[in-house]
């Protein structure tokens, strides 16, 4: 039997009469704590470059998709099953990707990339660089999507220069210099191809290593 099989048979008994009183209980709104702290579990284990660790991480990832999607099985009026979640994904991807399923030829990258954007755009019915962002994502990644965006949808975003904003913060700091200045430096870091969060989190650990060598003395 495939494991995937194996995996929601067993979350099916777990939310079965006889099952888990635990699991049975839940809801989708009880359960997204867990899907956001085993997200960054898994990135932690990454960033370690701890394999069996990241194997374990996604495993949790995992099952919180088919927790989701047992929970989705019992609405009274739209439910839906981790099929249609995996057939919704597989058919998007095909979708997507005309340059691989359909013969569509494309010349680089870029190409690949304006192609995607387009189907999504046409998919969703969007009409604003704004569509389909999730803005209670944390502040630094929203930052850079909403930059992403607004280059991609040929919107003009002012942004102010490092230097400049640099200065606001230094003659006067507060909330909207200081926010000013951040933003700066992730259009910077977006203007020259670096990852402003992997960037971000790369000093994280290099502030957690300090750390820990003084607390070693």
């Amino acid at each position: 039997m495939s494991e995937l099989l194996r995996l929601a048979e067993v979350m099916d008994r777990l939310r079965s009469p006889g099952g888990c009183p635990w699991d049975a209980e839940q809801t989708h709104e009880s359960l997204v704590k867990y899907l956001l702290e085993e997200s960054y579990e898994f990135i932690d284990a990454l960033g370690d470059g701890d394999r069996i660790g990241m194997r374990e991480e996604l495993g949790d990832v995992l099952l919180q998709v088919y927790f989701h999607s047992r929970m989705a099985q019992d609405h009274p009026t739209d439910p839906f099953s981790i099929e249609d979640v995996a057939k919704l994904i597989a058919d998007k991807l095909i979708r997507r990707h005309p340059h691989v399923f359909e013969g569509l030829e494309v010349d680089d990258m870029d190409e690949v990339i304006e192609n995607w954007e387009a189907i999504k755009a046409k998919e969703k019915g969007r009409t604003s660089s704004l569509d389909g962002i999730a803005m209670a994502q944390p502040a630094l990644p929203l930052v850079e999507k909403l930059i992403y965006r607004a280059e991609k949808y040929k919107v003009e975003l002012p942004m102010t220069d490092i230097a400049t904003a640099t200065q606001a913060v230094e003659q006067s700091p507060s909330e909207a210099t200081i926010g000013e200045a951040l933003a700066s430096i992730i259009a910077w870091a977006h203007q020259h191809n670096i990852d402003p969060e992997s960037a971000l989190r790369g000093q994280a650990r290099e502030m957690i290593e300090k750390i820990r060598q003084s607390e070693a003395g």
